[in-house]
């Protein structure tokens, strides 16, 4: 009776020890699409640059050649620089505006145009269109 017993709780011992496998192997293939990694990713405006983290709107555009860090531009001259960004371009849609750190204008709207060409719309400080460049992603 003693063998018996012994095998019985060997027996549960083992199908334990499977449950538990099984679960851990479920919770990880569950989450097998999931990762945390501190950054976030946002649409359109976070396109990866190549081998660079993801951009974040909040946080500002890109850092320019002369070291300032393009920012989101807010109330009116938000407004001012939208809109004439869309007299230029119109039927575009305004994927940000914020400063610009690399052509010596004060602001810049970033466009993208219904068959999907990504525009940057360069802007003065009386809110004129002085330049639009096609944007090239590696």
């Amino acid at each position: 009776m003693a063998k018996t017993v012994g095998k019985t709780l060997a027996g549960l011992a083992a199908l334990a020890a499977l449950a538990l496998g099984g679960s851990a192997l479920a919770g990880a293939a569950s989450n097998s699409g999931t990762s945390n990694t501190g950054t976030t990713a946002t649409q359109p405006y976070g396109s990866l640059p190549p081998g660079g983290p993801p951009r974040d709107p909040s946080r500002g555009g890109h850092v320019g050649r002369n070291g300032q860090r393009e920012t989101p531009l807010s109330g009116d001259t938000a407004t001012k620089v939208k809109e004439a960004a869309l007299a230029k371009v119109p039927g575009g849609t305004i994927e940000r505006v914020e400063t610009d750190a690399d052509h010596g204008s004060p602001y810049e709207a970033h466009v993208r145009k219904s068959d999907g060409t990504e525009l940057e719309v360069l802007v003065n400080k009386d809110f004129q269109v002085t330049a639009v460049n096609t944007m090239q992603h590696p």
